[in-house]
């Protein structure tokens, strides 16, 4: 079954900015034909004037550059010394593909519980890793199965403590103001403690932790997945910048003072304290934002390096694989204006609610949730089209709404394993394509909607 979905991928998966166009024109096409524009003017028009108004949204165009900063920034980081020996550290025991399925999946699925961004750019760093030591010592480890593990953070994300519906949720008065026509009782406010923290959820988020690395490591030698891993000893990125960099490098930054390690200890120790001073109790409250993660990156990235020239150099090396998400990005607002102009995600949601009882609403919610993904790849974007609609349902059907924020939640999550949009800086890093993580990807989907939908039934 694994060689079959290897070829099927390899054969039939075209790049994710093919796919990104392809979704594209799908989603033009849904909207021309079923779209329900508010404006009087032809269907044509406002579906195109909705795209245009997506592709340069200012508020997404923001978020867009934050994610290529998470890119760039994590990617220089681990271009340093300290880290590269804290990565080779954790990775010395990765000697076969069996203990690395382990040490991935698991570190990266904590991080990400922890985190999305940093389960993001440390997944696909830690992968990228693994991948030079198997090149370096012969290992022999499979790297798109190790390169798809250091996705799987994305998996369970928003059932995590960066979750954007559940930490949304938990703001005193947001339910009010997301379901206006609410009745007596209705809370205004959900806490973490009955989404995030719930014993529910994080008896379903160790499931799949234990669940993950045991399957995974049967198939493994079910794959017929290659990769030519000596590639990636080619790239300058395969060693600490403080120790790759040639004469001619230097020469590009060669004023005295881009020497000098002082200055990089000042200005980055400098940022790296005004970090821990401002957000101190955001630290406490594990409430880390992009803008914090990206704050905290440049600062240790500056005072990791041993000059501003390697940091420098280091830095044009990274940000070559922030080409894909820059001009994808924007392709993507386009979709999201569609779906949310056109009423496209809110209909997908209601036509699901409406065959939905108090018992089939969560597991509707959910496969709902998967679907608008694919289209709208923004859990925060999500939870403002279809939390409205959910928290109706539920209250209407007397179903938990700590239970259907989750299921919401789950659907928003799992289907990031069928979309290549939150794959691009993983791929970016690790020199590997779509079709070589998605024959894994799609079988961490099953696993990951079977346990869901399981934890919604019981919980």
């Amino acid at each position: 079954m694994i060689a079959k979905l290897e070829h099927f991928f390899a054969k039939f998966l075209p790049s994710p900015f093919t796919l990104s166009i392809l979704l594209t024109l799908v989603t033009l096409s849904l909207a021309i034909v079923f779209g329900e524009f508010s404006s009087e003017t032809n269907q044509v028009v406002s579906t195109l004037q909705a795209w245009q108004s997506g592709l340069w949204n200012q508020e997404l165009l923001v978020f867009g550059y934050q994610m290529m900063l998470i890119l760039v920034l994590g990617h220089v980081l681990v271009l340093s010394s300290p880290v590269n020996t804290f990565l080779e550290f954790i990775t010395k025991g990765a000697t076969d593909t069996k203990s690395t399925i382990v040490l991935v999946s698991v570190f990266t699925m904590l991080m990400g519980f922890f985190n999305w961004g940093l389960g993001l750019i440390f997944g696909a760093i830690l992968a990228r890793k693994i991948g030079e030591k198997s090149a370096k010592e012969n290992l022999n480890i499979n790297y798109p199965l190790i390169g798809a593990l250091g996705y799987s953070g994305m998996m369970i994300w928003h059932g995590g403590i960066s979750g954007s519906a559940p930490l949304k949720a938990a703001e005193n008065g947001h339910l009010h103001s997301l379901y206006t026509d609410f009745p007596s009782g209705f809370p205004s406010e959900i806490s973490t403690s009955e989404t995030i923290f719930s014993s529910g959820n994080l008896i379903i988020f160790g499931v799949i932790l234990l669940v993950v690395p045991l399957i995974f490591r049967r198939i493994k030698r079910r794959t017929t997945s290659k990769f030519d891993v000596s590639n990636l000893l080619t790239d300058v990125a395969s060693k600490p910048a403080c120790v790759t960099q040639s004469g001619r490098s230097e020469k590009k930054h060669g004023h005295a003072l881009e020497k000098n390690r002082l200055l990089t200890v000042i200005f980055g120790g400098l940022m790296t304290v005004c970090f821990f001073v401002v957000y101190y109790k955001n630290l406490f409250q594990l409430n880390i934002t992009p803008d914090m993660l990206n704050f905290l990156m440049l600062g240790l990235g500056i005072l990791f390096h041993k000059s501003i020239s390697h940091y420098l150099i280091s830095l044009g090396e990274a940000i070559k694989g922030a080409s894909g998400i820059l001009i994808q990005f924007p392709l993507y607002f386009g979709i999201i204006g569609v779906m949310k102009e056109s009423g496209l995600a809110v209909s997908f949601a209601q036509f699901f609610i409406s065959i939905s009882n108090e018992t089939t609403l969560p597991l509707f919610t959910f496969i709902s949730s998967g679907i608008v993904n694919i289209f709208v790849p923004s859990g925060g974007g999500q939870w403002a089209i279809q939390g409205p609609i959910a928290l109706e349902s539920a209250s209407k059907l007397g179903v938990s709404l700590p239970k259907i924020i989750m299921a919401l939640s789950y659907g928003d999550q799992i289907t990031n394993m069928l979309q290549p949009f939150w794959a691009l800086p993983l791929l970016a890093i690790t020199k590997l394509k779509a079709s070589d993580i998605f024959p894994f990807t799609f079988l961490l989907f099953i696993i990951g909607s079977l346990i869901f939908i399981a934890g919604l039934l019981i919980f």
